[in-house]
């Protein structure tokens, strides 16, 4: 699979059914070779162009429950407390 094809699918929380939006981005492994989490931009960013103080929606990948062709399923119960401020993320 390619990252194309991640950003192309909707995002939706089983918990409460909620789309989250779509995959903007992934967070790497490099040592290990692995994704470790999907990045969904907060509806209030779009392509990072509006909206300028949003914040983005990290989901780690053991949160992943299912990859459909149309849609990522995620868990999570607090959506909240997977949300970082834009630059927080960054040096990881």
């Amino acid at each position: 699979m390619k990252i194309s094809d991640f950003q192309t699918k909707d995002v939706i929380n089983i918990v409460d059914g909620k789309k989250l939006g779509q995959v903007s981005d992934l967070e790497l492994d490099l040592r290990q070779g692995r994704i470790d989490s999907i990045v969904v931009p907060t509806a209030t960013r779009f392509f990072g162009m509006f909206g300028g103080g949003g914040s983005d929606v990290v989901i780690p990948w053991r949160n992943i429950v299912k990859i459909g062709a149309d849609v990522v399923l995620v868990r999570l119960d607090d959506a909240k407390s997977y949300r970082l401020e834009e630059n927080e993320g960054i040096g990881r």
